[in-house]
């Protein structure tokens, strides 16, 4: 394998989907209040988001190599890491590397948004910044935490961040939107660390399945769901999403096929993959549908 496939599998960059998704979001967000986009600006968040998500994605990869979970995880397609590092350790360094040129990209885009929108983006880029760096030394040692922050990072930070780029405005509707893939982010993370429980244990991490177990896990999971639909249902009857906004109901099914097989199969998940590809497919699709019903109106 090559050098750039090996970055490429350190990076996640299938789990980019998930960036691409919460912008588009904002995106529609801004197109549906101004009916236009800046299309210069728009590439800039793009740039923006990904170079976070890449950061973050490389930083975990070398911390689980460095710490040894690479070698003791339940390897899945949506879950376990990429394990690029155990085949490849001399690529660590590269990856640290990458992670923080990546980092700083970000933090350069953002720098050029305070600039022209001004000090209100401050607070998000310091947030999501604190976020990318925190959540595998820190805030995967604490439980309630770690379930929030990447609800919050691909939510109201990602969404709404992204509305404010393109419209300099603050309004009620992206952060209302936004909600719907922060609680499916979260529960994407919740879901995947069910496989990993005993090796997470192993290393000091202290997520919500290892601090309150998996029956506690998947209630939380399905708790999490039954918001994400009551936030379209109400924006829907409260006027702020055109009625086809009921569409991003339809792939939201997919998350209550993938909390059917969290209570069936539990930590055993791992071994039916399909439930985690229903779950990925939820927290991709449900804000894509979001977004067309806003473009559409």
């Amino acid at each position: 394998m090559g050098v750039a496939a090996t970055l490429g599998r350190a990076a996640r960059l299938p789990f980019l989907m998930l960036t691409l998704s919460s912008v588009f979001l904002g995106a529609a967000s801004a197109w549906s209040t101004q009916g236009q986009l800046d299309l210069w600006l728009l590439c800039l968040v793009l740039i923006g988001a990904i170079g976070a998500h890449v950061s973050v994605n490389m930083l975990n990869e070398y911390a689980d190599f460095r710490s040894g979970l690479d070698t003791r995880t339940e390897r899945t397609p949506f879950s376990g890491g990429s394990g690029a590092l155990i085949e490849y350790p001399r690529m660590s360094g590269a990856v640290l590397g990458l992670s923080v040129l990546a980092l700083l990209l970000t933090c350069l885009v953002g720098l050029y948004f305070v600039y022209l929108r001004g000090p209100t983006l401050l607070p998000i880029g310091i947030l999501g910044l604190a976020i990318v760096l925190s959540y595998t030394p820190w805030l995967n040692r604490h439980p309630w935490l770690c379930l929030i922050a990447p609800g919050l990072a691909f939510g109201p930070l990602m969404v709404g961040g992204t509305h404010f780029v393109l419209t300099g405005e603050t309004v009620a509707l992206p952060w209302l939107v936004s909600l719907v893939p922060g609680l499916l982010a979260s529960n994407l993370l919740l879901l995947n660390q069910f496989p990993d429980i005993e090796a997470d244990r192993s290393v000091g991490r202290h997520h919500f399945p290892i601090a309150y177990g998996i029956t506690a896990g998947t209630r939380v999971y399905g708790l999490l769901l039954l918001a994400a639909l009551a936030v379209i249902a109400y924006g829907t009857m409260r006027g702020y999403l055109p009625g086809l906004g009921l569409i991003a109901a339809i792939p939201l099914t997919g998350g209550f096929i993938a909390y059917l097989g969290a209570r069936r199969f539990g930590s055993a998940i791992g071994s039916h993959v399909p439930y985690l590809g229903m779950n990925v497919a939820a927290a991709l699709l449900t804000p894509l549908f979001l977004g067309i019903s806003l473009i559409i109106g």
